[in-house]
């Protein structure tokens, strides 16, 4: 433990004592000591890196210099260049937006600039001392080397709290940098005004990958400065405001006070009033210790929801690790008030509900908020609420929605079942007519692909490119509105969208046991290798075909009938971890987490295992799961096998941690695999849903029975309702592979 940690231990138990009561069924305990922040933040992880709270909007943090993939989220654990540390980042994709009121705090003569490596001369940025550097949730502490000062900082919601102890002689600043966001995020209009003298305000807009970004600010400093010097296109600017799309300002305090400068920085997606309501409403006082507590009691809070008994240590550490990282995003995007910047680009009042950002849906659909109905089932309706707001807004629920812009990005129509899945699970909270409304009217668009689709009843390969996978995700989604028209008791929706959630078939090719691109003529596409992947420039996303064959959850018994029998299925299937061919240089670099061709650094992998379980051999299921949890997840800096994917990557840990997943995309039939710890404890609604494994032999892998609830349980997978009731489900494992279902 650090000695700066120790100054606020007393106040974080009073305050996890304090928590405690409020958490149904769970004593409150200090489990941050098992996050380690560093997973992830080598290999291709992305993960964010620096300090926060759950579900915040700011994520407080470095940047480095590289513009490039493995440093989309600032943060990468081979390189020591700090830029500065702004206010906002993603996690885990491979997105290089955001990276809002970026600050720096520096001494003497500097260019403003981000730099190179090759000398300090050719910008702002520093080496930050990696020997001094300290991460838990919710605070981050480095020393930057060439400015010879220690930077300390903590988060609430929507303000970051900045300490920067000046150990020199010299004159102390902090820079604003408006210039230098993310990997390709570019300044479109910025500015920065004097409020008084100890204060500055202004917004930073951006676009990147999203084409609108708008993010407004209030910086209140604990002392007085002596000047701001404004920089607009490396000239200097007199006033005490200053406009451009190249701007910087110095915020100059005088020498001789030894004492730290600490610093607020409050957002909001609306306005510099609404940052300063945040600010007042968040982070009124100057107690930064107590700002550190609180930030980590908030994520003890969350943490507590799940208890986790084991031997294995390391197994512990990455458990608890993956909660945190689901639990940075989405992110709130809105004012206290509830005020928010939508979807239409207007700035809306508080409607009721808390608006949510960070919406990286063709990932986090699978396993991410499944995961959430379980554990954070509170916060759904206002994910929903935010996503047919989006709906009314942009005329379709979200794709890959992020701070208020829809980008598009990745293929189907990913928002679809994860408002299915709500109705479904009869979350409530929503209007379930608009929902369905917003269903089916996403589902009709005539755009990216599902004009062939309902002209032709397929997307013809010889008509876009990655026509495969958009028209299988496009299928699954179908099957989820289908699902929810039933439950509304809509029969001729659920027939309509339950045929066409079958347009998978058109794309398998008996002859070769693979999905293979097929032409509006009926011809395949030629010539054909099961093993070749061109990223983001073929018939398939992120994969190949034999990824993609088994891209069909919502319809296992269908995707059987393909082959022909379940024996060949199966076969084809024990074929796919073992296959090993040549994916070309122009495969795609997601295609990660190799055993065989099974891919499980990318999404549309993440179920394949847990069909073993669904024709009937579960323990080949419980086999390569264990294989997965010990093999493509460990407790180092490189410890995924891909990117983090905003949650979606340890959600799968979590989930079959536990000892199951969520196979079809909506409804909650968590399939049985492998249960990882001794015992497992969730909080939900009811009360404590407690998971047990009973072992009876020497490996212990395969599950011989379960018992639920103190009856012997006879089904492949349990239900989300049984889960949410509370209860006892124990697994009795042992040696020998059996069927007891």
């Amino acid at each position: 433990m650090n000695k700066k940690s120790l100054l606020f231990v007393p106040v974080l138990s009073l305050c996890l004592a304090s928590c405690g009561s409020s958490q149904k069924g769970q004593e409150m305990e200090d489990l941050t000591q098992f996050v380690d922040p560093r997973i992830g933040t080598g290999g291709h992880g992305h993960v964010f890196y620096g300090a926060n709270v759950p579900y915040g909007f700011i994520q407080l943090g470095p940047t480095s210099i590289p513009q490039s993939w493995d440093w989309v989220s600032g943060y990468h654990v081979s390189d020591s260049t700090v830029i500065g540390f702004p206010h906002t980042h993603l996690s885990g994709t491979g997105i290089g937006d955001l990276h809002d009121i970026n600050v720096m705090p520096v001494v003497g003569e500097v260019t403003y600039s981000r730099g190179d490596a090759s000398s300090y001369e050719t910008g702002l940025w520093s080496y930050s001392d990696r020997s001094k550097e300290v991460v838990t949730p919710g605070y981050y502490r480095t020393h930057l080397s060439r400015y010879n000062v220690d930077v300390e900082l903590t988060a609430t919601k929507r303000v970051g709290f900045h300490k920067y102890t000046f150990l020199g002689n010299e004159s102390p600043a902090i820079v604003f940098d408006m210039v230098n966001g993310g990997c390709w995020d570019k300044t479109t209009e910025a500015v920065i005004r004097v409020v008084n003298d100890s204060t500055v305000s202004g917004y930073r807009y951006s676009k990147g990958w999203a084409d609108d970004q708008r993010v407004f600010f209030r910086a209140e400093f604990s002392r007085k400065f002596d000047n701001v010097e404004f920089i607009v296109n490396d000239s200097v600017k007199e006033g005490d405001m200053a406009k451009g799309a190249q701007l910087f300002a110095r915020v100059n305090f005088a020498a001789g006070n030894q004492e730290p400068v600490y610093m607020k920085v409050a957002l909001s997606p609306t306005s510099e009033e609404g940052a300063q309501l945040n600010m007042q409403t968040e982070l009124s006082g100057w107690d930064f210790e107590k700002t550190i507590a609180d930030a980590k009691a908030a994520w003890n809070k969350e943490l507590n929801k799940v208890k986790v008994y084991t031997a294995d240590e390391a197994s512990k550490k990455i458990f608890y690790t993956s909660l945190y990282h689901t639990l940075f995003a989405p992110s709130e995007f809105c004012d206290v008030n509830g005020d928010y910047y939508g979807a239409d680009k207007q700035m809306h009042k508080g409607e009721g509900f808390v608006n949510y950002t960070t919406f990286s849906l063709w990932d986090t659909y699978r396993a991410a908020q499944p995961l959430m109905t379980i554990l954070h089932s509170e916060k759904m309706s206002d994910i929903i609420n935010t996503m047919l707001h989006i709906h009314q807004q942009q005329g379709k629920l979200p794709v890959w929605h992020l701070m208020g812009c829809e980008t598009n990005c990745m293929v189907g129509n990913p928002g679809v079942p994860v408002v299915a899945d709500a109705i479904l699970k009869d979350i409530k909270g929503f209007d379930t007519e608009l929902a369905f409304k917003a269903l089916k009217e996403s589902s009709m668009l005539p755009e990216r692909g599902m004009e062939h689709r309902i002209e032709y009843g397929f997307i013809p390969a010889d008509k876009m490119t990655e026509a495969i996978a958009y028209d299988m995700e496009y299928a699954i989604a179908d099957w989820a509105v289908a699902q929810a028209a039933q439950k509304l008791g809509k029969q001729e929706d659920y027939e309509y969208f339950l045929k066409r959630s079958k347009s998978y078939k058109n794309y398998f090719d008996a002859s070769t046991g693979f999905m293979r691109g097929k032409m509006l003529d009926g011809s395949w596409r030629t010539p054909f290798s099961p093993y070749a992947s061109s990223h983001r420039d073929d018939d398939y996303c992120e994969g190949n075909a034999w990824q993609y064959t088994w891209l069909v959850p919502h319809d296992v018994e269908g995707l059987v009938e393909c082959f022909g029998s379940k024996e060949a299925f199966v076969n084809k299937l024990d074929s796919l971890f073992l296959a090993n061919g040549d994916m070309g240089e122009a495969s795609s670099p997601d295609i990660s987490g190799l055993i065989g061709q099974y891919a499980h650094g990318n999404e549309p992998s993440h179920h394949t295992v847990y069909l073993y379980t669904l024709v009937g051999q579960p323990w080949k299921t419980a086999d390569r799961i264990k294989e997965i949890l010990h093999t493509m997840y460990t407790d180092q800096p490189d410890g995924l096998s891909g990117n983090e994917d905003v949650g979606q990557m340890s959600a799968w840990y979590i989930l079959s941690s536990f000892g199951f997943y969520q196979v079809e995309p909506a409804g909650g039939k968590f399939v049985f695999g492998y249960p990882n710890f001794d015992k497992v404890e969730i909080a939900v609604p009811a009360g404590k849903f407690v998971i047990e494994r009973e072992n009876k032999g020497q490996q212990n892998n395969y599950i011989q029975g379960i018992v639920f609830n103190g009856t012997e349980y006879k089904k492949p997978w349990i239900e989300y309702a049984d889960i949410m009731k509370g209860g006892e489900l124990k697994f009795l494992m042992g040696d020998e592979p059996v069927v007891w279902y």
